[in-house]
């Protein structure tokens, strides 16, 4: 356990976020795996089945991951605020949560995953491949939500070391059984589904094994497991505008999709690939913000603003620089990156149109990205949501379609455009959104000094 609410803040969200970002970077390597390793031995319609089943699975998880995350942010506050009864309470309700959410969306995503993918226009070459892998993938959400839950209660403590060690073993089997499931058993896209789900059990198991052993503060015992009302009311409060927004970036990855599909295999396929280079680079940014969320959980919870506002300092002039550096490397081996997934040219060229115009925006995706980390510490996920809302189905969609016609010569081109000018508006509004001070009456654990300032 880790208290964040005395020492050197920058120090403190460096070395609470490496962690963090490693640990998410062996995790982002499940989806990289699987894309490399499906596009460079079974075909490019296979992995544009493994980019397309994505949103999909994103959308379906969204909400639940967002209240699970609810949850999270209460206990970095109690935590703070050195409430253990209510801390093991939280806890609880968690896992709870998470078993029964698992088991409700995979038998959703079972009924629902074929009729979307047509819905989107998924080519016929790569539909039956989109949905084995998405059912196969989806039968293991009890163990993703299970570690998810694992992961944040430790980080809500303080504790960012150890899901990391989790997660390097289970990303090394991950990939172990993805080549011997698709190279030597010849199981195809199926195979990298199933090596995935048996990964992440992997993590999962693991993660439940350490806190049950950890005793102390937590005090887990699975059989005496209640579930809190009311902090799940908080938590449906703090997690479920989050989840929303999550659900509407989601489902604008399915429509925005709709909009590929027209461009044909080789778009698809290069976005798929594109995609995960782009959900690697943008890592730091994401884990700074997600290390700022728990300090300034804590830090709320201790009734210590001003370190709140020097930690949100601090984490962004660390996030710029990474931004810097990140967008040099990606723009600078665009091509080499490409080929690790693909050696078709046209799947190469297409992928690296969309990380040059996008890599050029990073910047405005952390400042994004590190103002909403303060925002959701404190449990103000109301307004970010309607951010997003607007950012994506009033600018992003819209933009990438009408700058991807045929009138504006620009192609395919065009769709990647309404990128970075969703970033722009979500970073300007969430920073108004953080001077106007209002995000602070959202905490779960609230003390005198704040109520008289709002």
């Amino acid at each position: 356990m880790k208290d964040l609410t005395q020492g050197n803040e920058l120090r403190l969200i460096t070395s609470f976020a490496l962690p963090m970002l490693l640990g998410n970077l062996f995790q982002q390597m499940y989806s990289f795996t699987d894309s490399a390793i499906v596009g460079k031995f079974v075909g490019n319609e296979a992995l544009a089945a493994v980019g397309a089943s994505f949103p999909l699975i994103f959308v379906l998880i969204a909400l639940a991951v967002g209240v699970a995350n609810g949850i999270n942010i209460i206990i970095s506050q109690y935590f703070g605020a050195k409430d253990y009864a209510k801390i093991k309470a939280s806890i609880d309700t968690l896992y709870l949560f998470c078993a029964i959410a698992g088991v409700v969306l995979t038998i959703t995503g079972f009924v629902i995953s074929e009729p979307i993918f047509r819905l989107i226009n998924t080519p016929e070459a790569v539909m039956p491949q989109a949905v084995s892998y998405f059912r196969i993938y989806a039968a293991g959400f009890v163990l993703m939500f299970g570690y998810y839950a694992t992961a944040g209660i430790l980080r809500g403590l303080g504790d960012s070391r150890t899901p990391l060690y989790f997660l390097i073993l289970s990303t090394i089997i991950n990939i172990g059984l993805d080549l011997l499931f698709i190279l030597v058993f010849g199981w195809g896209i199926q195979g990298a589904a199933i090596a995935t789900v048996i990964s992440q059990g992997v993590a999962f198991i693991m993660g439940a094994w350490y806190l049950r052993r950890k005793g102390s503060i937590i005090n887990l015992h699975y059989r005496s497991f209640v579930f809190d009302r009311q902090i799940f009311r908080q938590a449906i409060r703090v997690g479920l505008p989050s989840g929303m927004q999550q659900t509407f970036v989601a489902l604008g990855g399915i429509l925005l999709y709709w909009i590929v599909n027209d461009f044909g295999t080789a778009t698809m396929a290069g976005y798929s690939a594109a995609m995960r280079i782009d959900s690697l680079a943008s890592l730091p940014a994401m884990q700074l913000a997600a290390a700022l969320s728990t300090f300034v959980g804590q830090n709320i919870g201790a009734n210590r603003m001003d370190r709140v506002r020097r930690g949100f300092i601090n984490t962004w002039w660390m996030s710029t620089g990474f931004s810097i550096v990140v967008t040099l490397v990606v723009v600078l081996f665009r091509t080499p990156l490409m080929s690790l997934f693909t050696n078709d040219p046209a799947v190469i060229e297409s992928g690296n149109r969309y990380l040059v115009i996008v890599c050029a925006f990073y910047i405005i995706f952390s400042s994004m990205f590190i103002t909403n980390g303060v925002l959701r510490g404190a449990g103000a996920t109301i307004i970010p949501m309607f951010i997003t809302l607007i950012s994506i189905w009033i600018l992003r969609i819209p933009v990438s379609y009408l700058m991807s016609r045929d009138w504006t010569g620009l192609g395919e081109m065009g769709i990647w455009w309404g990128i970075p000018v969703a970033w722009a508006f979500g970073a300007i509004a969430s920073y108004a959104y953080y001077l106007s001070g209002k995000w602070k009456k959202y905490a779960v654990v609230r003390h005198e000094e704040v109520e008289e300032m709002l």
